[in-house]
């Protein structure tokens, strides 16, 4: 079945579907939603949204701790875009219903996190994302020109290679036409053809056997612009969370967001003794790579499997107040968090790198537009500023749809693409093959390409990874498709990418830190 719309937007976080808002009035949009609009990184989002509100905060000091935290590796012009514009798009949100947390005076609730020097994470109790989620799900629903496909999973997006064209990285000028999606529900795979392209799919855990993740995070739109010949860069930073709640019967682990941290909480280890005065001054609240990095390595020296986080000091009422879900949470797991230390640990959370995108949101690819988690605009660097995420998605969503409505006329349909073809191919018996593979790169990413990581480490993933990397791309060719075996080829060409770029950077700096190299190079 073909689809023709103007827009086609491939992700239902933040990103997809703000972008999805915007340019709406404008065509006709396509919204691809792997599961449903509710299963996105942003509807777990905790801690908040960061912009300069107060007064005596400014954007320069926005700008000076992104680019303390980014280790040298932010583009400022980027920092300098997403700052300035950050307090605009907080009003679109609050148009759009998105209910920020106030004070008694009226102004807004204002939480500070690790690197930030100033109050300025605008939240909604402690469930900001899912908040944020909602209330773009319902303005969506009420737009009459965006059309929702729930359970359609991208498996690729169309270009010239699907024309006979030989397409390669250095090729000037490859052009996106849309995607071909699997509908879950039919099994049948859908053409999307379009006169734009956007890539809102949203970040990589699920690669990690830990993560804070939703089971969604496979990297899928990295995946398909990777093999589509598109820029990828700095995948080797990925952010570990260094809170997640201890509990290894749970997967995605739950996030104990750093705003309790910024609240007063203290990291303790086994013996109750406090420990992050021995890796920074700023104690508790030192950005995320370094409180995860101190956790591993207290971790190792005690052989335990978690730390403790204690806000036991705090008033019980405002605890409960500040942090109603995971009060609860952690309630059901028998752990009143007034009463008793959390168990926590780090798990995989964020990536900072991901598809090439300019001031635009451009990728290297004509027609195709990236912002989200699955985007590496140059804002984030080598570590991501805590609560900077959600602004960048839609500061660059918003860049996209002006210069997309821009452009609009210039592009029409590309009618000879082709309808997926699967002649000779057969229904995977042996989901076995599927799910033993996907464990085993969980298993090699956390083992191998964690924390702390080393070239011993990093060949022996890649060696193995390379292995799984055949073995799929046979089954891949000779199965139906199917969205475990999408999702498995995805996971591995993630994989290999973090490993590949890991191993090309011969320096420790931001949240890549190897023992083989533990300086910055410069």
């Amino acid at each position: 079945m073909i689809h023709h719309f103007d827009f086609l937007v491939i992700g239902s976080g933040i990103a997809g579907m703000s972008y999805a808002l915007k340019v709406a009035d404008k065509g006709k949009v396509a919204l691809l939603s792997k599961t449903t609009l509710e299963e996105a990184n942003t509807f777990y989002a905790q801690g908040g949204i960061a912009s300069v509100t107060l007064p005596w905060d400014d954007f320069e000091k926005h700008v000076a701790d992104t680019l303390v935290a980014g280790d040298g590796l932010c583009n400022r012009q980027v920092v300098e875009k997403v700052v300035r514009e950050a307090p605009q798009q907080i009003r679109e949100l609050i148009g759009w219903g998105v209910d920020f947390d106030k004070d008694q005076k009226g102004d807004f609730d204002l939480h500070k996190e690790g690197g930030h020097s100033e109050f300025r994470i605008l939240h909604h109790k402690d469930n900001t994302g899912q908040e944020i989620q909602e209330s773009l799900i319902n303005a969506v629903k009420h737009h009459p020109n965006i059309t929702v496909y729930h359970h359609y999973f991208a498996i690729e997006i169309l270009t010239q290679h699907h024309l006979g064209v030989k397409v390669t990285k250095d090729m000037p000028n490859i052009e996106c036409y849309g995607a071909y999606a699997l509908d879950e529900k039919t099994n049948q795979i859908h053409t999307f053809l379009s006169k734009v392209t956007m890539i809102c799919t949203g970040g990589i855990g699920n690669i990690y056997q830990t993560t804070t993740n939703p089971i969604v995070a496979t990297g899928d739109g990295i995946a398909m612009v990777y093999r589509a010949k598109g820029l990828v860069r700095d995948m080797e930073f990925v952010q570990f969370h260094p809170t997640a709640l201890y509990n290894p019967m749970e997967r995605p682990s739950f996030l104990i967001t750093e705003a309790m941290r910024g609240y007063g909480g203290v990291l303790k280890n086994r013996n109750g003794e406090e420990f992050m005065h021995k890796y920074d001054s700023r104690l508790s609240l030192a950005p995320r790579d370094i409180v995860a990095r101190a956790i591993d390595n207290e971790m190792k020296i005690s052989g335990s499997d978690f730390v403790y986080l204690d806000v036991t000091h705090k008033d019980a009422d405002e605890t409960r107040k500040h942090f109603p879900t995971i009060y609860e949470k952690c309630l059901s797991e028998g752990i009143d968090i007034t009463k008793d230390m959390i168990p926590v640990a780090p798990a995989a959370h964020y990536l900072c790198g991901g598809i090439v995108v300019d001031l635009d949101a451009r990728t290297s690819i004509n027609r195709l537009y990236a912002a989200g988690e699955c985007s590496r605009t140059g804002l984030h660097g080598a570590n991501r500023l805590a609560s900077n995420s959600l602004i960048e998605a839609i500061v660059y969503a918003d860049a996209a749809a002006k210069h997309s409505l821009a452009h609009l006329s210039e592009y029409g349909f590309c009618h000879a693409i082709p309808e997926w073809d699967d002649k000779g191919t057969s229904l995977t018996e042996e989901m076995v093959l599927i799910t033993q593979s996907a464990k085993e790169v969980g298993s090699i990413m956390s083992n191998y390409v964690g924390i702390v990581r080393s070239n011993l480490r990093l060949e022996r993933a890649f060696e193995r990874l390379e292995i799984i990397y055949r073995e799929t791309e046979r089954l891949f060719v000779r199965s139906v498709v199917s969205k475990d075996i999408c999702e498995l080829r995805n996971i591995v060409n993630v994989g290999y990418l973090i490993i590949k770029q890991a191993m090309e950077r011969k320096e420790s700096r931001g949240l890549h830190f190897t023992i083989d190299y533990p300086k910055k190079s410069n």
